[in-house]
């Protein structure tokens, strides 16, 4: 299917985006179609950006998932490293003003007005107290989803200041290349217990109430679609939630587990 750039501005005017905004995008850009005049996947990027900074102006930001999950590999965590999460992430690396966390597990690259100040110092803890994701949900930051459904890595963050019962803190420790110099240190993120399947993470029906309540803004492109939800409504709809239903964010309730067996790891 063909789009162009004014499809675009047309589905973002339907969106909330206010100038100033800070967006996290989750994106699958190539599954639009294609975009009339550009001529490789690095054009499609450079429209989008251009694009999405039309509406939040010089005092916007963007941030794009650079997760390398490093430590729990085995692995250096190297910053300079292409973080091998999508063409859009891959193009926002690539891009002289972008700036990346030294987080080895859950790095964000950000472009923009508040780019430095959500992202320097990272803790060890990477959903923890000053990362990334609790300063951007402080903010009043907005999930701007391309091709994807309302859900979105900040869930996870979400799930910890609740204390949901089938995820923990888990720590890694490792090494990370800083300035060109192999420093060890240590990452903590929150894991799910893999003591049953139907903990897997699910944003089904997450999406599926937020479309309901009309928090999640939704709009065809090309032949996929944009999504927008703010920060702060993801956490409400989810807090709400889970007092009844404290396994929908996983599968369980889909395949009908009221209960899921869990056993803690020593």
């Amino acid at each position: 299917m063909n789009y162009n750039k004014k499809d675009i501005t047309s589905s973002l005017n339907k969106l909330k985006l206010e100038k100033g905004d800070s967006l996290f995008i989750h994106s699958n850009i190539g599954f639009f179609g294609i975009l009339e005049g550009a001529k490789n996947i690095d054009d499609i990027c450079e429209i989008f950006f251009d694009v999405i900074f039309n509406f939040i102006g010089e005092n916007g930001t963007i941030f794009v998932p650079s997760f390398t999950y490093s430590f729990p590999k085995g692995e250096i965590y190297d910053p300079l490293e292409p973080p091998k999460m999508g063409a859009f992430s891959d193009w926002i690396f690539r891009n002289s003003d972008s700036i990346r966390s030294y987080d080895s597990s859950y790095s964000v690259l950000g472009i923009g007005n508040n780019a430095l100040r959500m992202i320097e110092n990272a803790p060890i803890n990477s959903f923890g107290e000053k990362s990334f994701f609790e300063r951007f949900h402080q903010s009043g930051g907005k999930i701007f989803n391309l091709n994807f459904d309302a859900g979105s890595t900040l869930i996870h963050y979400f799930e910890r200041l609740l204390n949901v019962p089938y995820r923990f803190d888990k720590s890694f420790n490792g090494i990370s290349l800083i300035e060109g110099k192999e420093v060890k240190s240590k990452s903590t993120i929150f894991v799910r217990y893999l003591s049953d399947d139907s903990l897997e993470y699910s944003s089904k029906l997450f999406t599926e109430i937020a479309l309901k309540k009309t928090l999640f803004y939704n709009e065809k492109l090309g032949r996929g679609s944009i999504g927008l939800i703010s920060s702060q409504d993801t956490f409400t709809l989810i807090k709400d939630e889970i007092q009844s239903a404290p396994y929908f964010l996983t599968k369980a309730d889909m395949m009908g587990i009221k209960e899921p067996n869990i056993i803690k790891e020593k």
